[in-house]
């Protein structure tokens, strides 16, 4: 097939998204595929142009436009099929204040919290108290991402999350093991459980930098509590109307797997965890995207 590969774009995670691309692109190659590449921070205005003349678009991009579901709706413009979510549950999913209502709503445990559309006023703390996340409302990578445990932290983690962000969701700083979970299909992938060798969370270096975490896949946990897990993974994937492929991240309250936000482009780079658990069921890089193709054109959910 002809196949455009869509990745790179204006968000803040740009250069996470050129990386996983690189290793997409070869996949794609080996499978048999012509590739053409399509990056919207300069080529934005061709998007449905080049859509109409490929058989399929790859897409690896993270935060907006991308998983907002913007390029999804362009694409469906054309009648170029995707892999992955469409606009709708692409826009729920990258909302974090959305999607933690959708959760709510069907009865999946989520932490509280604020949403601050504009910066509060000097002397602001949540109603939840400290210890506190602070978070860009639709970026990732946790980057903007702050743990504020003492009052006069809060303005410069303020100043953080809303330069990345118009809007800011703060949490209260949940302890516990941190757990993800992938879902392939309408099948609940092996949990793995990350623990960051440096600093206190899952942050941008913890991700993305070789070997400054420990993610153990699968993780070694009781098994009533994988499969908790498991099931509140693919809950958030039918709640939030997803297709293909999600990845949802969780803190564990003793038993009770609390979801902090589902993503739709999981990362597809040499440390990212979706590859890491498809592996674990003995699918390699090249036959994870051969199998997200697959989804789609089949129209699986």
């Amino acid at each position: 097939m002809k196949i455009l590969l869509i990745a790179g774009g204006w968000s803040s995670e740009r250069e996470v998204s050129l990386n996983g691309a690189n290793q997409i692109a070869a996949a794609l190659t080996n499978l048999g595929h012509q590739v053409t590449p399509l990056d919207p921070l300069t080529e934005f205005d061709s998007i449905i142009g080049a859509a109409r003349g490929h058989d399929f678009a790859f897409l690896n991009l993270h935060g907006s436009p991308g998983e907002d579901g913007l390029i999804q709706a362009l694409l469906d413009c054309a009648g170029c099929p995707y892999q992955g979510s469409g606009p709708r549950a692409s826009f729920l999913a990258l909302n974090k204040a959305a999607s933690k209502q959708v959760f709510r709503a069907g009865g999946l445990a989520t932490a509280d919290w604020e949403f601050l559309v504009e910066r509060p006023a000097p002397g602001w703390q949540p109603a939840f108290g400290l210890p506190v996340f602070l978070k860009p409302n639709t970026g990732g990578s946790s980057l903007g991402m702050s743990l504020v445990r003492d009052t006069p932290e809060l303005p410069g983690a303020l100043d953080a999350a809303f330069a990345c962000g118009r809007e800011v969701l703060a949490e209260p700083a949940l302890s516990g093991l941190e757990v993800t979970c992938a879902v392939l299909g309408d099948e609940a992938l092996p949990p793995i459980l990350i623990k960051p060798k440096a600093g206190v969370f899952f942050d941008y270096a913890s991700k993305y930098v070789k070997d400054a975490a420990d993610e153990i896949c699968p993780a070694p946990l009781p098994e009533a509590v994988l499969g908790k897990v498991c099931g509140a993974a693919l809950k958030a994937h039918h709640l939030l109307g997803l297709s293909g492929y999600s990845r949802a991240d969780f803190i564990l309250d003793g038993d009770t797997p609390v979801l902090l936000e589902v993503n739709t482009l999981p990362g597809m780079t040499a440390t990212s965890l979706l590859p890491r658990a498809a592996a674990a069921m003995g699918l390699d890089f090249t036959g994870l995207v051969a199998r997200l193709i697959e989804l789609s054109l089949a129209g699986k959910p």
